[in-house]
């Protein structure tokens, strides 16, 4: 094996992107990483927008700091692969560049869109009976969220004509940076079924699903694996980034497809978990399947012919985060000036972490009864409400904030359990699940998962650079540097294994069955609320 091998992986989050350079001799080893964050525009009636000049820049910034901290030359490279947030909108123009913001996943404006394109007449689970067989019998999945991109597609038919008139190519957001690098026009697998428009057999666009969402074919790309190559560097786009013209760029894979893969879990049967700014539960399997009363389906994986069944948490981390910026600013600021940090979100990322792991594990199991919803965004699985939020439930005079803190971490962890029981009903899940994300730093949220889950948990070295590890694996099987799917994931650095307390089962028990009554008996409240 060549003893210059190198892979760059693009990580395009919600908040910020990860950009990490490999050494893919012996070992997956991290060389370098660098993130650069930038914003997710908040706007009235529930939108959430992002520049794509945002991730342009910082694409250019984070590879100028690798290239500089790393010294390699840019030839060693010898292949660039993504990992990216799925289920966004980029609508661009014939040179590629984006007609208006691109939408977020977490978009919530097309309401009138989705009832009038499938929430109508006989009904099932909030879709039209006729449509949802239909769907189900091509797609194996139905657009009932008005978080799906096909509504918000309409939205800007409807609303911004003049934009609409001008759409080339409906694009995600790994796809549009591919665009910039290649000149290619293209989508990888997983991500057009994020569209919902994919015929899962045929592996192509469905024309049927075209016609009854009334979708206009020519505005969608040509379909590849993710491990296929989309193209390779223009001259004009390795001049702005300092790497080589003609380097491989790889379709890569969405963040639901690519992180399971850098965790490890690529045979059938296998669990992860992650906990970034969104979380899930996912479980390999070999054929399509859904589950539409827990808005559970089987989505397409990375890795050719296997799907990955899966169930979201719109804010997992994101919970976290708030526990930084509304419960936790003031003490963590008081912990860090007892420790020398550098300024890097990562440093402060962690720094989060260590703090929890010194103080909210001096609250036992349960944090005494509080039990938190993590709703902040509203929630899709197993339930599909917009109008869903967060709430801590049980309070009383000797509550302290420590005990709110830890009640937020064991709160995302309970609705994995969820995840879990959903899951259970329809598939065999692992009984050692791996976690990732950057949840997966602390070894307190570690603990605390196995003991909710009652499962072992297995831990991966650099947990937060997982998606950026999955990406470089998929590049590495389309170069063929690794041979086969077992080669590449026997090469992750893998970490500590946790083993679940019985001493905390019974109080987790309690909770548990609370924290899943609780959406049902404020459903109505959230509604009058959040109207």
């Amino acid at each position: 094996m060549d003893s210059k091998q190198y892979l760059l992986a693009y990580d395009v989050g919600t908040t910020g992107m990860k950009t990490c350079l490999f050494s893919a001799v012996g070992h997956l080893e991290l060389v370098a990483s660098a993130l650069v964050k930038y914003p997710l525009y908040l706007l009235d009636g529930g939108g959430a927008e992002q520049d794509p000049e945002d991730w342009w820049k910082a694409m250019v910034s984070t590879t100028g700091e690798i290239l500089s901290r790393s010294a390699i030359d840019p030839a060693d490279i010898k292949g660039i692969s993504f990992c990216s947030q799925m289920q966004g909108l980029v609508l661009v123009d014939r040179e590629g560049n984006a007609l208006r913001n691109a939408f977020s996943y977490l978009d919530q404006r097309a309401t009138k869109e989705l009832r009038r394109g499938m929430a109508h007449g006989m009904q099932i689970e909030g879709a039209n009976i006729w449509k949802l067989l239909v769907s189900l019998s091509i797609t194996k999945a139905v657009a009932t969220s008005v978080k799906d991109p096909v509504w918000k597609y309409h939205w800007v038919k409807n609303h911004e004509p003049e934009i609409f008139s001008h759409i080339y190519k409906w694009l995600d957001v790994k796809e549009y940076l591919i665009a910039k690098l290649t000149g290619s026009f293209i989508m990888t697998e997983d991500s057009a079924f994020a569209t919902l428009l994919f015929d899962t057999k045929k592996r192509t666009w469905s024309r049927a699903m075209c016609r009854m969402l009334k979708v206009n074919p020519d505005h969608l790309p040509h379909i590849i694996q993710s491990t296929k190559q989309a193209g390779t560097m223009k001259e004009q786009a390795a001049s702005v980034l300092g790497l080589q013209p003609g380097t491989p760029v790889f379709g890569g894979g969405g963040d639901a497809a690519s992180i399971g893969i850098g965790a490890g879990a690529t045979n059938p049967g296998d669990t992860h978990i992650y906990m970034g700014t969104s979380g899930w539960l996912s479980t390999v399997v070999e054929k399509s399947m859904v589950d539409p009363a827990s808005k559970t389906a089987a989505i397409v994986s990375a890795l050719p012919g296997r799907f990955t069944y899966f169930s979201e948490l719109e804010t997992a981390g994101k919970c976290l985060e708030w526990v930084k910026d509304h419960l936790a600013l003031d003490e963590i600021n008081l912990y860090l000036e007892k420790k020398l940090i550098t300024d890097s979100p990562e440093a402060i990322a962690k720094n989060l972490y260590d703090y929890m792991a010194s103080v909210i594990d001096t609250v036992p199991p349960g944090s005494n009864g509080v039990i938190f919803t993590p709703w902040l965004h509203g929630n899709r699985c197993p339930f599909e409400d917009s109008k869903a939020r967060g709430m801590f439930f049980n309070l009383r005079l000797e509550t302290g904030k420590t005990e709110m803190i830890r009640a937020v971490t064991e709160g995302v962890c309970l609705h994995m359990r969820w995840f879990l029981e959903v899951q259970e009903r329809k598939i065999k899940t692992s009984s050692v699940i791996r976690f990732v994300g950057g949840g997966a730093l602390s070894p307190v949220t570690c603990q605390i998962l196995s003991d909710i889950l009652g499962r072992r948990i297995q831990s991966i070295e650099n947990p937060q650079n997982v998606g950026a590890m999955g990406a470089a694996i998929i590049a590495g099987l389309g170069l063929g540097i690794y041979q086969s799917e077992k080669e590449a994931t026997d090469a992750i650095p893998k970490g500590r294994v946790y083993e679940p307390r019985i001493e905390s089962q019974k109080v987790y028990d309690r909770n548990y069955k609370v924290y899943t009554q609780l959406y049902r008996s404020n459903k109505k409240h959230f509604a009058a609320l959040n109207a």
